[in-house]
Order: C-alpha cells, then sequence, then structure tokens
C-alpha cells in the first residue's frame, strides 16, 4: 500500500545556489537524496509552481519548492491502537485534542507512536488521504486542538480555509517577562540558517509571512499568560515571534536561551520548578471555522493543560508573596 505526501517549503539564504536535490534533503530530511531525485525526475517536485525534473537544477532563495509524491507503506504508516481524544467527529473531519509529547506524523528517529499512526487506527480509509487528512501541525510539545480531515474534499476545502485565514486558531501561553499590553508581531519567518531546526524571524523578501496578534490574560511578577491569535500558521510562528520581542516561552528548548533569569527573592523551589518546565508553555485553546459543507459555524474550546495550569499556580503563589514588584 502507499501513502501520499505534501511537501511545501521555501529555499533559504543559506541553501541559495545549491543543487535541487541537495536543497530538498537539508530541508526534508525524513527522505533520502536518493528518493528525492527519484521524485524530481518523475516530475513530482515544482520550483515556483514549475515542475523541474533534473536533480542540479541550481536553486535560488525565496522560491517555493514543493513535493506531491506517493511513498511505499513498508511499516512507516502502520496504524496503531493510540489513544485519542476526539471531542467531535463526522463524516468529513474530526477534532482533537492533542496532548503534550504526541509527534504529529512519523518521521526520522520517529517512526511510529504518532497521531497519524492514531489516526490511521481509528479510520482505516485516511491511508488514502495526503498525511492521513493532517491538514496542519502541533509541534510535539504543544498541546490542544486540531482539525483532521477525512475525505480529499475535506482535505482541499480545509487547506484552503487555512490559507484564506478562515479558521480561527488561539492559543493560550506563558512567557518570560513582564509585558504591559497586548499587540501584533508582523515578522516575515523562515528556516534559520546557523541551525536546520530552528526557524528565525527574516528581513523582508527573505521569509514568508507571518502575523501573530496577543493579548495579556494575567501578569505576574516576571512572567505573563497571553491569548495569542494566529494570522498566518508558520512552523513554530508563536515561539519565533514571541521570542523577538524578547519574551520567549516558559520552558522552550530551542528558543528560550539557556540562562533562566534570576527573580529576586524567589524560591529555590520556585527557580527550580520555572527553570526545568518540560516543554513549551503553548496550547492550542480554541478552534473555530465554518463547516466546509454544512455551513455551520462550528467553536470548540479546550482547557488549558494540567501542567500548564500547575504552572500558573506555582506564579501565582510567587507573585501574591512579592505583591510590591507587580507593576500593573
Amino acid at each position: 500500500m502507499t501513502q501520499t505526501i505534501e511537501l511545501a517549503d521555501e529555499i533559504t539564504e543559506d541553501l541559495h545556489g545549491e543543487r535541487l536535490d541537495k536543497a530538498l534533503a537539508i530541508i526534508f530530511p525524513d527522505y533520502s537524496r536518493s528518493q528525492l531525485k527519484s521524485w524530481i525526475e518523475k516530475g513530482l517536485v515544482t520550483v515556483d509552481d514549475t515542475p523541474v525534473t533534473v536533480a542540479k537544477t541550481p536553486v535560488l532563495v525565496g522560491q517555493e519548492v514543493t513535493v506531491s509524491a506517493e511513498v511505499q507503506d513498508d511499516g512507516y504508516f502502520q496504524a496503531e491502537d493510540i489513544p485519542l481524544k476526539v471531542i467531535f467527529e463526522d463524516e468529513y473531519l474530526m477534532i482533537i485534542d492533542k496532548p503534550a509529547g504526541l509527534t504529529v506524523h512519523p518521521g526520522a528517529g520517529c517512526r511510529s507512536g504518532t497521531l497519524m499512526n492514531g489516526i490511521l487506527f481509528r479510520y482505516p480509509e485516511s491511508r488514502k488521504l495526503p498525511r492521513a487528512g493532517i491538514v496542519h501541525r502541533l509541534d510535539k510539545d504543544t498541546s490542544g486542538l486540531m482539525v483532521v480531515a477525512k475525505t480529499i474534499p475535506a482535505v482541499h476545502r480545509l487547506v484552503k480555509m487555512i490559507s484564506r485565514h478562515d479558521v480561527v486558531r488561539e492559543y493560550e501561553a506563558v512567557v518570560s517577562g513582564h509585558m504591559t499590553a497586548g499587540g501584533t508581531v508582523d515578522e516575515p519567518i523562515g528556516r534559520s540558517s546557523q541551525n536546520r531546526i530552528m526557524m528565525a524571524v527574516k528581513p523582508e523578501g527573505l521569509g514568508k509571512e507571518a502575523v501573530t496578534h496577543y493579548r495579556i490574560m494575567e501578569k505576574f511578577r516576571a512572567h505573563t499568560r497571553l491569548r495569542l491569535r494566529l494570522e498566518t500558521g508558520r512552523t513554530h510562528q508563536i515561539r519565533v515571534h514571541m521570542a523577538h520581542i524578547r519574551h520567549p516561552l516558559v520552558g522552550d528548548p530551542l528558543y528560550a536561551g539557556k540562562r533562566s533569569r534570576q527573580i529576586s527573592g524567589a524560591s529555590e523551589e520556585f527557580t527550580r520548578y520555572v527553570s526545568t518546565f518540560p516543554r513549551q508553555a503553548l496550547h492550542a485553546v480554541i478552534l473555530e471555522f465554518e463547516h466546509p459543507f454544512t455551513g455551520e459555524q462550528m467553536s470548540f474550546s479546550s482547557e488549558i493543560s494540567a501542567d500548564i495550569a500547575e504552572l500558573l499556580a506555582v506564579l501565582r503563589k510567587d507573585t501574591l508573596e512579592h505583591p510590591e514588584d507587580i507593576v500593573w
């Protein structure tokens, strides 16, 4: 059996002038260079919407590359009985409340135990769909709501709705630093030239448009609880944008930096708890959209995860113990 894959990314400045097959191997490390070269020669790879069949074709910064191909199901896409919290389901789509720690789909070094494996078990027909109907991602250690398509028409309509910003996605996050007002971060994002697993804010023209709106929900001594709304859905968008404005997410292993800020008067227990929080404090709390087939207005919410709720309780306790340090 085969599995349809759809891949897309943008050529960053560090890949400018590279061969197409080499650039794709760096951008999509889950697939071998020989496999990618084969797809190029079969016309399954496009550059700026134009098929390219010569693997040594040089690529240019800013070009959009896509791969649409099928791979053999050699165990890579096995169905597994993984518990999934499905809060809504009909013949077209389902809404899943994903826990932190669950990878969305298989990749290099993670061939099983993913959300995709669980979807294939729950709904075997999803094997016929691109990425088993997964139309958007959450990072492994981000918890909360996702929509998954159950038919090819649903895949196409949901992807189009997301690209047109017709799907409302709101998140809650706990960030470092005391923020005084909400705002908007409107900064392009692209792959980091220093670290291929990271994204970064890029100069105009060298990254994809990325817009994040945020407002304050709760203030603490040296942290802030935020509600964020995405206009776009770039990889690591919230994490990158918050780090860019010097308010990285608590626990973020990539963007928060290695040093935890020392807070005056904080107990050792508080400092240890916050500095060792095991994942980025980010939860997808709201998902709203018009049903792509019935036209019904759909709205789903998810309670903040237990670990973030505990983090908030720790921050509140510290704040109450040091009221003189709060600037409202």
